[in-house]
């Protein structure tokens, strides 16, 4: 029965890291999505426009890669 244990605590390791890695997708697509748009902005002079456009954008990849690594797991 020591197993159990070892076993519920490997779970609990890979539930963490599933949702860590699912935290940090949505950050990393939010966030360079930001980074472009504010750079975009800047170059083009089109504040704000690019830079709300490019968060709806971020927004949707990282919804998409939510649902791609749902369905690879």
């Amino acid at each position: 029965m020591p197993n159990d244990g070892r076993n519920q605590r490997n779970g609990y390791i890979r539930a963490f890291s599933l949702l860590s890695q699912i935290g940090f997708t949505i950050i990393a697509c939010i966030g360079v999505s930001i980074l472009l748009g504010k750079l975009l902005d800047d170059l083009l002079g089109t504040s704000p426009w690019l830079l709300i456009v490019f968060i709806f954008l971020g927004i949707a990849a990282s919804f998409k890669s939510i649902i791609d690594f749902a369905k690879k797991q």
